[in-house]
């Protein structure tokens, strides 16, 4: 199955894309991670340290430069080697970082978007793992259609008016573009939180409440693996992993 992670920015939607992966691993599932926000802190949330989490594909010039050229570029570059080369393999995980264009600086994004698009369609359409994509904030990506590959799309929020609109709106593109196995995920959320009547939001799958364990651990490490909660946690991805699973896709409307 291939997972796609989104929301407002600041939700936990990297940590929950985290959660899943280390979940998945501990299941025996062979799993792959893929960094495509444009903070690029999957790594750390991994527990990885700053040296150890690979250079961005989107900072990768002469990578680029390789696959895709400049000024007539190859819209269809070769990805298939790329997986095994830029990944980094931690606690059973593969990681794969690739940036996004919205945090690729000055210049022109043509290249390194072909090539984004490219490996991230091979991941998602061409291997027989588990994929779990954490996107960038916001509904900007699923303007490009970079997911219209993927099997379900887990849209986490806050329980708060704002961020469940933007939820809303995600879940309201992706269904655009035949994306309709949606799980709705409210993270740090307090006992007896109800829903706002807000269209369009997808099924409330699972709701976290604010973890200790966590709190405490972002004092000394940006880790987010082996808390206390961990089996909260665990019965949370579960969930969501059985509800988007049980779901039937439906065209788009």
């Amino acid at each position: 199955m291939k997972l796609a992670v989104a929301g407002k920015g600041g939700v936990g939607k990297t940590s929950l894309t985290a959660w899943i992966g280390d979940y998945l691993s501990r299941q025996g599932r062979d799993t792959w991670l893929v960094d495509a926000d444009t903070a690029l802190s999957l790594g750390s949330a991994l527990g990885l340290s700053p040296q150890n989490v690979p250079l961005p594909l989107i900072q990768d010039e002469a990578l680029i430069r390789e696959r895709v050229g400049s000024g007539f570029i190859n819209l269809n570059p070769q990805v298939a080697d790329l997986p095994e080369r830029l990944r980094v393999r931690t606690g059973g995980l593969d990681l794969v970082v690739m940036g996004s264009v919205a945090g690729a600086g000055g210049g022109c994004a043509c290249e390194a978007n072909a090539l984004l698009k490219a490996l991230l369609a091979h991941l998602l359409v061409e291997r027989d793992q588990w994929v779990v994509v954490d996107l960038e904030a916001g509904v900007e990506h699923l303007g490009r259609g970079t997911v219209s590959a993927v099997d379900g799309l887990v849209v986490v929020s806050e329980p708060s008016w704002r961020s469940l609109s933007v939820a809303a709106r995600i879940a309201g593109m992706a269904a655009e573009l035949g994306l309709t196995r949606q799980a709705l995920v409210l993270n740090r959320a307090e006992n007896g939180s109800t829903l706002p009547d807000i269209p369009g939001l997808p099924p409330l799958t699972a709701a976290i409440p604010a973890l200790t364990g966590l709190t405490e651990r972002q004092l000394t490490s940006p880790s987010v693996l082996d808390l206390p909660e961990r089996p909260a946690l665990d019965l949370a991805c579960a969930a969501i992993l059985a509800a988007l699973a049980d779901q039937e896709p439906q065209p788009s409307r």
